[in-house]
């Protein structure tokens, strides 16, 4: 540890934005981040800098070149490297004296220990049947969960166990199904559930190139991503786990909100009933999207 480190000069910045007795909080909460590549880790980079004290960081994957785009943690010399622990390696760097534990692919095997640690979680993974986990052990277990849509605005929203989880509000046909026995046709109809969902409730489609976006609907294209769009949205997501450590309202609810900068606004949920009219069409305008991709 750095000889000239003290917690109380890192954070004397801070104190401003919160008392004194918050920064203590956030020195003493525990965030659980699973995934930590592209938002996962561009809200692990301002968790660290705000002082929260313990990380608790999974993720299965390896940095490589084309994440070097938008990953606040993916360097030249951290490519090949495990994510969690490159980026645990990193935060070390900014508090050297911060707990950080890091898990791989056996974190599922823990997932109650490690959500049952956390006073908050945080959802950065892209895959449905880690998420699906995440979700249904918070609920379990009474925590909150924050995470954001795969948009091509930022977005964020924060699901509380009483709140109906992304799998009901959107109507997944995972119910019942294990986390870990999805069918590509499960996965697939998901998918499509949330970009209805983004398209019905934001003007994302304005911000995208829609022709690549119906290859990303088709499952031939992954899906695209932009530094200031990535980055934003992790900002947005540690701001909600920050207010959740500290007990302040959060900004957004289980619905959540889109942050347009193009027009510098913020883009809120239609009312049910005009979603409701408009969400048959946004379907059939998505099919055909994608229709031309489809292998």
């Amino acid at each position: 540890m750095s000889s000239i480190f003290s917690y109380e000069a890192f954070t004397t910045r801070n104190i401003g934005f919160v008392t004194e007795a918050e920064q203590r909080r956030l020195q003493q909460a525990t965030v659980f981040v699973c995934g930590t590549g592209g938002m996962g880790g561009a809200c692990i980079q301002a968790l660290a800098r705000a002082g929260v004290g313990h990380l608790i960081l999974a993720d299965i994957d390896h940095f490589e070149v084309s994440n070097l785009n938008r990953q606040v943690f993916c360097f030249a010399d951290t490519i090949g490297m495990h994510k969690a622990e490159a980026t645990r390696d990193l935060c070390l760097k900014i508090n050297p004296e911060m707990t950080v534990t890091v898990f791989g692919h056996d974190w599922t095997d823990h997932a109650e220990a490690l959500i049952a640690d956390a006073d908050v979680v945080i959802n950065g993974t892209d895959d449905l049947g880690a998420s699906l986990l995440l979700y249904r052990v918070s609920r379990k277990l009474g925590r909150k969960v924050i995470d954001a849509y795969a948009s091509p605005l930022p977005s964020v929203y924060v699901t509380r166990p009483q709140d109906p989880m992304p799998e009901e509000r959107l109507g997944y046909p995972t119910a019942g199904t294990a986390w870990n026995a999805l069918t590509s046709h499960q996965r697939a109809e998901a998918f499509l559930r949330e970009a209805e969902y983004v398209m019905v409730h934001s003007s994302s489609r304005h911000h995208v190139d829609l022709s690549l976006a119906g290859e990303v609907v088709a499952g031939t294209r992954s899906r695209m991503s932009f530094a200031p769009m990535v980055i934003s949205t992790g900002t947005l997501m540690a701001y909600e786990a920050i207010h959740a450590v500290l007990g302040r309202p959060q900004s957004a609810d289980c619905r959540g909100w889109f942050f347009n900068p193009h027009a510098g606004r913020v883009e809120h949920p239609r009312n049910r009933l005009v979603a409701a009219l408009l969400r048959p069409v946004v379907r059939r305008y998505l099919l055909r999207l994608a229709a031309p991709a489809a292998p």
